[in-house]
Formats: structure tokens, sequence, C-alpha cells
């Protein structure tokens, strides 16, 4: 498995589909699936009935996961970048390729 470049508390920009130009943080990353959720991106609506748990029922919005393809880490300008590892002091570190500087994470 490759390392993560991008992981949970990064700001990233969606570079595809509906939410595309929003921009967000990771706030569940699934590397196994290659799968990123990104708060306040890809709102799915599911209608629920009412039941015990939930006795209102309704239409739930909630995000759903977004290829980790379809978006990109933001620079300090608000724009896209890619990452890249870099090892400092012998530790890998992650280096915004545009900006070359380091990601904290």
């Amino acid at each position: 498995m490759a390392a993560a470049k991008i992981k949970k508390g990064d700001r990233v920009i969606v570079l595809s589909g509906k939410d595309k130009g929003k921009t967000g943080e990771v706030t569940q990353a699934m590397p196994k699936d290659g799968k990123v959720i990104v708060s306040g991106v890809n709102i799915a609506i599911r209608h629920t009935k009412p039941s015990q748990g939930d006795p209102q029922g309704g239409l739930k919005r909630a995000e759903a996961p977004l290829h980790v393809s379809k978006v990109a880490h933001v620079t300090a300008d608000g724009k896209p970048t890619r990452v890249r590892f870099e090892t400092k002091d012998g530790k890998k570190v992650r280096v915004a390729v545009k900006s070359g500087e380091t990601i904290s994470g």
C-alpha cells in the first residue's frame, strides 16, 4: 500500500464532479477503499421511514465518500497542489509540490 498523500484533517479542494471547486477538511480517510469524506462536500440525501429510533423520519443529509483522485491538497493561497514525499532529518514528510512547504500531520 502506498503512503497516504491525503490524511484526516487536511484542507482539500474538489477537482471534478458536482462540487468542483469547493474546499473542505477531510473528516475521514479510507485508504483501503481509496476514498475520503470531506466536510460540506458531496452531500447525499436519504429518505428514511419513521422508526422507533427516529420517530420523525424524513430527509437525512450526510457527506458521501469521494474518490481520493477527485481531491487535491490546498496551499495557503487556496490553489490545488500535488503532494510528494521527502526525507528531512531522517523523517519522511509530505511536501506541497507547488510551494515546497512542508505539510503537517
